[in-house]
Order: C-alpha cells, then structure tokens, then sequence
C-alpha cells in the first residue's frame, strides 16, 4: 500500500452535495464502483452507483480469501541473524530469509489475496433514468430517485443487521425492471485464471440464482439473488452448502422482523454515539458520513475491518490484497471507536487477535529469542500470515507496540477491566520483551550508560532497501516508550508486580534522536530536531510522519514543555519545508493531528479540509492516493479525460483518521491531562458536542456561541481522578459555585456530573 507508487483515481470537479445532519446526497450519474453510496453490517458491503438506466449494487464479502501464498514469518530468520545480515549488507541473504515459499506446480498471488464478489445490473424500463441518492444515515438506508418525462419514483434498499442479505423495494412503476448478476471473475478472467481459478458455478433452485465462485484450497464464496414482485433480495454466503443456506437466507427470511431488527439497531447506534455540531459543512460531513461507516465496518457482530473492509470492487483485483496494516491503518480505522464511544466495535479484532496470540508467541520468541516476546508483522491476512516480503514491516515493533498501546486505550477509555486483563496487558509484555530483546547498552555522553536500538525502522521509509534502517529510529522509541511507560500502571491495576526494567527503560532510553543541521540552504536555515534514526534527517517529503511518533499517537512528550518545544517546532519546521508532495490519503489526517497537538489549529482544520477536497473522490469515496496530479505524486490524472481503465484504490483509513482529527480539535488527551477545545480555532464562532468520550471515562460535552465558550460538561462514568484545563480562565462556575484557576483538579465518582459555566 505504501512503499510502492501505485495510480489512483483522480475526479472531475465537485459537485456540491446537499447535507443535512440525517441524510446526504448523490447526484447521477456515478461512474465507478467507489464512487457508489455505501451499506454494509460489517460482512456484507454494498456499493450502489450507475448511470441512465442502469443501477449498480457491487456486492462483496470481507473475508473472502485465497490465502495461498502466506508467509511463515518466523520460520527463517533471527534478530541476531538479521542484525548481521544488515551490517554485512547482504542484501541476497535477507531476500531469501523473507521470500515467500512456493509450491512447485501452483500458481498463486504470491500472497493472500482478499477477492471482490460481483455486482448485480439493474435494468429500469424504458424511459427511466436515475436522478440522485439520498443516503438516510439515521436508518441506514439509501434511496434511490428515478424519473421519466417529469415523474419520479423511489428505489428503496436495505440490508439487515445480522445476516447476509439486502433487499430493493421497487415501486409498480419499475415492475419490470430486469437483473442480472455478473461475477468478478467475468471481469478479471485472465488474471485469475493464471493463478489457478476458474469460472464460477451457476445455479437456479427454488427460485433463487446464484454465482459460486470456489477456490483452489478456501471456501468458495456464493452470490444470489431473487426477484419476487417488487422486491429484489440479495444474499452472499461463504462456505459450502451454498445452495442450501443461500436459499434460506432469500425464501427464508421475514423483512418486516429484520426491518423492525435494523431500525432498533441504527437508532441505538445514533443514540449511544458521540454528537458534534461543527461550523464548518466539510468537517461536519466528514464526521456524520465517517460515524456512519464506522457503524458497518467494525460492528461487533462483524469481520474485523481490513483497508477496504467489506467495500471491494468487482472490476480489478482488490489493492494491497485488502489486509491488516498495523503500521497505521488498523489503528487509524479504529481509533474513531473510542473518541466516539463505540468501544464494543473494538471487539471483533481483539477477539481475532487473542486467536493469533500463540502465532505472536511463536514470530516473537523464534525471531528475538526471548521467552515471552510478541511479534505482529505489518501487513497479515486474517490467519497472521504475512502478505509480502517486505522485510522491513515484517520486523517493524512498533506494529505491536501501537496495537498494545490501542488496547490500553479501549480499556482507558471505557473502564472494561476484562479488556485490560485479556488483551493489553499481555500485548503490552510481550512487545516489551521483544524491545527487550533488541536493547543495547552504550555510553551515555555524560560518564553513563543508556539503552540503543541498534537495528530498526521508520515506517516505509526508503521501502525495503538496504540502507532503509538506522539505529534508534525515533517511532521505535516512541513505541517502546508509551509502552513501558504504560505498564506500570497496568500491572497496578491488576495487583502485578512491578518490572524494574520498565523504570530503568522509561529513564535511560532516549524520546527521540535528533539531527543538527541545515534544511534550507537559501536562507542558511538550520536547527536541531528530531531524526528518522541517527544519521538521518527527514530529508524528502514523506508519507509516514514517523519520527514525529513522541508527539502522536504515543504521546509521550510534552510537545509544548519547555523541554521539549524547540525541539518540536524545529521538527516541525523541516517537515513544513518538506511539503506535502509526497503525502498519501490517511497521513493527511495525520498531519492534522500533529498540528492540533502543537497549537495549529487554523491548519489543523485546513488539512482536514484538503483531505476532503483531494483523497476523496465524487461519490465521496476515500483514496489512497490523491485524485489529481496536482497535490502528491501520489496520484493520477482524471479518469474521465485519460480515457485510462480505472484502477483507484479506496481506503477506510483516510476518512476514519478525519473523524479523529475532528475530535482532536474538541478534546485532548494531553501529558498534562485533559483539555477541552484547546487552541480553539478563531473562525469556530458557534460550535457545540455532546458526550465526545476521554481516557477516564468521562463523556465530554461543550458550547461555543458567539466566540464564546459558555459551557463544559464531564459526566463521570467510573471513579476517576480528573485534571480538566477548561479554558474559562481564571473564573467559572462548577455546579452553580464560582470557583477559580485555569485547571479543575478533582477525584470524580461515578455518576457524578460537572458542569463549568462563564
């Protein structure tokens, strides 16, 4: 996804959509399958798009893998091994120690491969024609106008919570209307018969027709559909006894009962979510349709969300093979859960990697050779294989540094002990004895000793060349960092000893590396900031803004102390200068982050707008790469003035990142506790949120009317100890009592509700 530029779409102009908090809108015609309005439960994804006559639903299925190819990551390789292998330079060594095996006689990907299922073809009579989509993001529920000669009728579609299937409502008008079910595989036909798979099995029972598409060693994956007067249903099954289950899912299936089911379930969404009210109608937009996706990509009766999720197209085969990056793009899909207050969201991964836990086991200790280390490679498939050879992700910790540090927040945020003892505190040890493993001990500077990392990596930087490692890269010390730091407090909190090596990690490790020099030889410009790893200064506009890790998401400096702020905004500088040319969708709301956390906040905001106006495309679909040549390398010319076959690749990653980014500029998390619209934008003169959650549990809610802040509420949901930096100033009122100082310093109990007045 990352180390390689790929093309991607590029749109025309905007069009401007109408909004409103509950419904949004699409104008036809839609082009391209990601250029379609979005449903899904978390397994089953629909994209609706089309043009004229013809309506699209582009049905796929998360989970759908040909998982030939997988690499068995520990099996070849030590740290030691690898440390000398990269010293020595050897370049032909550390290929073969990650090459992928292959099967003599077996064609395959070369890696596991998530696959597109199909779409079905609407045909309306003649004379219709499609007009627009209205999306109604209360009820999850999409509607589509068609009109001819002045009359218009509506398409209704639908899909249930639980099971896979969806349903079209046709008005009598559009009886007529006729269907037809094309696979992926008539679309991609050559590609994958070169890798061993064939046509897919067409059958008729009861009344019911579908696609079987099998696979040469996994579960075939099945499509149906059946047309019965003016309802179309849809199903999607994986796994054998395809007739007989798709079959029961389309005759034997109630609508009203699952209609009655899908309506509680997006009503209890809406209710139990977080609720912002912004000034701005991009931000606003952002953060209503990416909440609405949240809601069907990681629900928790769900497969856990991947880079598309349940949104694969049916015309190319699925970019990046549709897996699990945990280098960013996991944590940057999931993160909106907590901010959000959605934490059950969280649990379908977490239950997925509790079943990887013995694989982590094993990549860990055979790799650092330390009983007890845990190892998760960047990129795996839904069996932790790795897809790939990329070497330098396949040993990048902080992969499991950041998901130890995710499932620390889910508990921070929600106060569910059980997430603590199931699934932090072990993937919090492990990646500490696998940091521990790598730690050495050199002179200090000062007459001591402190701990180096003497191989490792800044994320995709110089993709997987030989001199693309360093010593002390500053994202693995700010992994290993948030990581020992955490752990104490963990193992309080379980009654587990104390491990002095956490102390002795947190105290003689340094944050970060710096590089002292020139940036900007015009202007004899230089300053000491923070490095990839030592040597190496951000010397090229880059997409992964790694070195920056201490300030986000580790958060473990103060980016605004004094021991830290010049150093932080002589980073920042270089990496200002070294633009965004070379920036990718999801690091955009990065970026955004970044800035909010040290102040920025006017260009918090604009980013989050660039993000919208160039990573997404007209049916507000999230990309890669940027939809214009114009703004990133990383991008394409226009579809539809190239002519070129369309090969853009849609992420979640980009869009969710924006709903974190939006919520940072509400509420912060920071070293010194908590803050409520901090630096708060000049131009944000009305704006409100209701229940935007925070590490404590306390559900957070505020008012801004006229440039002024008049109200702050924190309902405590656990007994906690609260250090809230309001931005009243020096007076306010608590509960109706006038108090001063600029923060509120206070051990709440649960059930207890603080609300701070002008």
């Amino acid at each position: 996804m990352k180390h390689q530029l790929l093309p991607v779409l590029l749109l025309f102009v905007f069009p401007s959509f109408l909004f409103s908090q509950n419904k949004l809108t699409w104008e036809f015609p839609l082009p391209r399958t990601h250029t379609g309005i979005l449903l899904g439960n978390g397994t089953q994804g629909l994209m609706v798009w089309g043009s004229g006559e013809q309506l699209n639903i582009t049905v796929a299925r998360a989970g759908f893998w040909d998982h030939r190819g997988g690499n068995e990551f520990s099996a070849r390789i030590t740290y030691p091994e690898l440390k000398k292998m990269l010293e020595a330079k050897d370049n032909a060594a550390i290929k073969a120690a990650f090459a992928v095996p292959q099967k003599q006689g077996a064609p395959n990907f070369g890696h596991p491969q998530q696959l597109g299922g199909g779409r079905l073809e609407l045909t309306l009579p003649k004379g219709w024609s499609l007009e627009r989509g209205d999306l109604h993001l209360d009820k999850g529920e999409i509607q589509i106008i068609v009109s001819k000669a002045g009359a218009q009728q509506w398409i209704k579609i639908r899909e249930a919570i639980k099971d896979e299937l969806a349903w079209v409502e046709l008005p009598a008008a559009l009886q007529s209307t006729t269907l037809k079910l094309v696979s992926a595989y008539e679309l991609n036909q050559e590609r994958l018969n070169a890798v061993g798979i064939q046509a897919p099995e067409a059958w008729n029972l009861d009344q019911v027709q579908g696609l079987t598409q099998k696979l040469p060693e996994d579960a075939p994956l099945t499509l149906a559909y059946r047309k019965l007067g003016n309802v179309v249903k849809i199903a999607s099954h994986l796994g054998d006894g395809y007739q007989k289950e798709s079959v029961r899912l389309i005759n034997g299936n109630n609508l009203a009962t699952l209609e009655t089911e899908r309506l509680a379930w997006w009503k209890n969404y809406w209710a139990t979510a977080a609720n912002v009210s912004l000034p701005d109608a991009d931000l606003q937009e952002l953060h209503d349709y990416g909440l609405y996706k949240l809601a069907f990509i990681s629900p928790p009766q769900g497969v856990p969300a991947t880079l598309q999720g349940p949104f694969m197209e049916e015309y190319q085969i699925v970019p990046w093979s549709n897996d699990y990056h945990f280098n960013i793009n996991v944590q940057m899909i999931y993160y909106p859960a907590l901010m959000s207050g959605k934490f059950d969201h969280l649990m379908p991964m977490w239950k997925m990697i509790e079943g990887w836990m013995p694989e982590l086991q094993r990549n860990g200790e055979a790799f650092f050779g330390r009983k007890g280390a845990l190892m998760l490679p960047h990129a795996v498939d839904d069996r932790c294989k790795v897809v790939g050879t990329f070497w330098t992700g396949t040993i990048d910790h902080a992969c499991t540094g950041w998901m130890a540090q995710l499932a620390w927040l889910h508990y921070r945020y929600s106060n569910q002990r059980e997430i603590l003892e199931k699934y932090a505190y072990p993937l919090l040890i492990g990646a500490f004895e696998g940091y521990w493993a790598m730690l050495e001990e050199v002179p200090d500077g000062k007459g001591g000793q402190r701990f180096s990392l003497p191989v490792s990596v800044s994320p995709e930087y110089r993709g997987d060349r030989m001199d693309a490692w360093g010593k002390d890269a500053s994202f693995q010390l700010a992994a290993l960092h948030a990581v020992a730091q955490t752990l104490p407090q963990a193992a309080a909190l379980l009654n587990k000893p104390l491990d002095p090596r956490w102390e002795d990690v947190s105290k003689r490790l340094p944050p970060y590396t710096t590089f002292d020099g020139e940036y900007l030889q015009e202007w004899s410009l230089k300053s000491k900031r923070i490095a990839l790893w030592e040597g190496m200064d951000l010397i090229e506009s880059h997409r992964h803004h790694s070195h920056l890790g201490a300030i986000y998401p580790f958060v473990t400096i103060d980016p605004n102390s004094e021991e830290h702020r010049s150093i932080v905004q002589n980073s920042l500088a270089t990496w200002r200068y070294r633009g965004a040319g070379g920036w990718s969708g999801w690091c955009i709301s990065w970026a955004s982050i970044l800035l909010a956390r040290t102040g920025q906040t006017e260009a918090a905001v604009n980013w989050i707008k660039y993000f919208k106006q160039n990573f997404s495309n007209e049916g507000r679909g999230t990309s890669h790469n940027a939809n214009t040549l114009g703004n990133s390398i990383m991008g394409h010319p226009i579809w539809s003035r190239t002519g070129q076959k369309n090969g853009e690749i849609m992420q979640l990653d980009g869009g969710m990142g924006a709903i974190t980014a939006i919520y940072e500029l509400l509420v912060q998390n920071r070293k010194d506790g908590l803050h409520v619209l901090p630096d708060r934008s000049i131009y944000w003169k009305n704006t409100s949120f209701q229940n935007v959650r925070a590490e404590g549990g306390f559900k957070v809610s505020a008012k801004v009317a006229k440039g002024q802040l008049e109200e702050v509420k924190i309902e405590c949901t656990a007994d906690q100890e609260l250090r809230l930096h309001h931005g009243f100033g020096e007076k306010y009122s608590l509960n109706g009592q006038v108090q001063n100082g600029k923060v509120l310093q206070r051990n709440c109990k649960a059930g207890e509700i603080l609300v701070l007045r002008n």
